[in-house]
């Protein structure tokens, strides 16, 4: 009777899971037919939109990858978090003091180095394949 239960609630997830997934892309794809609509309204593109359907394109490929294999690659939701550093750091870098440049951009660049680190790691120790144990 248990099993039972484990197995309707893993469906239950998995179900939710995918949903979840769909929201969030149909979301993304609505906020990009917003900002294609404001550019078009303006009649010129700015470096601020293709920064920010750049970061849709990202969130769009994490869902895409997360749907595809079943695993969310920890290095997508950080080049999102570059990506919308550097988008803040060009667009109000006019208004903003010494200090708060170089704190956004000490934070980008930790982010970057995240990433290296993460490349080695998995490099260096990656996961065993499915049905592997970590002594194989």
């Amino acid at each position: 009777m248990r099993t039972l239960y484990r197995g309707y609630g893993l469906k239950f997830i998995k179900y939710a899971e995918i949903g979840i997934l769909m929201l969030i892309a149909v979301a993304t794809l609505f906020a990009i037919g917003e900002e294609v609509k404001t550019v078009w309204h303006r009649g010129h593109v700015e470096l601020a939109d293709l920064l920010l359907l750049f970061i849709y394109l990202e969130v769009l490929a994490m869902v895409a990858n997360y749907a595809e294999i079943g695993k969310l690659p920890i290095r997508m939701p950080v080049y999102i978090a570059i990506v919308a550093l550097a988008r803040y750091l060009i667009l109000d870098m006019k208004a903003m003091d010494d200090w708060r440049i170089l704190t956004v951009a000490g934070a980008a660049l930790v982010l970057a180095l995240t990433v290296q680190v993460i490349r080695y790691g998995q490099i260096k120790w990656p996961y065993p394949e499915n049905g592997q144990s970590q002594s194989d």
